[in-house]
């Protein structure tokens, strides 16, 4: 199990300088690609995102009046609500739009044919599958870590690599208003 607050994690600027990002976790650690990568994104200014050929995406909002995703041909998508996750694959020429100023979002990438992932916004106890990594990000409220006890509140979290053992994962409210982002990452197979 590993924590994290988001504050304290190192913000590396963007090849275009429309934002910077907080890696959360590139699996396997210290390897030269990524099997799957959670990450903390400050968008700045629109502009084009990064394409990620064989990666399939999901972008969370997080604070902020939202951004505009639009990829020609694909899709025109506008996030607005916090915590509500958008797909998308990482093939395509992605460019964004920020009606109302910069954003913080969740990115959590995988590779296609290898992992697959779900983010969903979760008020209540959260027990992962033995077998399968993840990312818990705390929106509000107070949370608890499963074994340890640990509380956590907005903007920490934990991650966990799909060997980890589960009861160790689990994380449950501790405050009427808790709240907070799961992504579930499942090896393909």
């Amino acid at each position: 199990m590993n924590h994290f607050d988001v504050e304290t994690l190192t913000a590396g600027r963007w090849r275009n300088g429309g934002g910077a990002t907080r890696e959360i976790v590139s699996w396997p650690v210290g390897a030269e690609g990524f099997e799957w990568r959670a990450s903390i994104a400050d968008i700045d200014r629109g502009g084009p995102f990064s394409e990620f050929p064989g990666v399939d995406r999901t972008l969370t909002l997080l604070a902020g009046d939202g951004v505009r995703l639009t990829s020609a041909g694909a899709f025109d998508r506008l996030l607005v609500r916090t915590g509500e996750p958008f797909e998308f694959s990482g093939d395509l020429a992605l460019s964004a739009e920020l009606p109302g100023g910069a954003c913080r979002v969740l990115n959590i990438m995988v590779r296609r044919g290898r992992w697959t992932t779900r983010v969903e916004r979760v008020a209540g106890p959260v027990d992962p599958p033995v077998g399968h990594a993840g990312v818990f990000h705390v929106l509000r409220g107070r949370w608890r870590t499963g074994a340890e006890g640990r509380v956590m509140a907005a903007g920490q979290g934990m991650w966990w690599g799909a060997d980890d053992a589960a009861p160790d994962r689990a994380a449950t409210p501790l405050s009427p208003d808790a709240s907070a982002l799961w992504a579930d990452v499942a090896p393909v197979g």
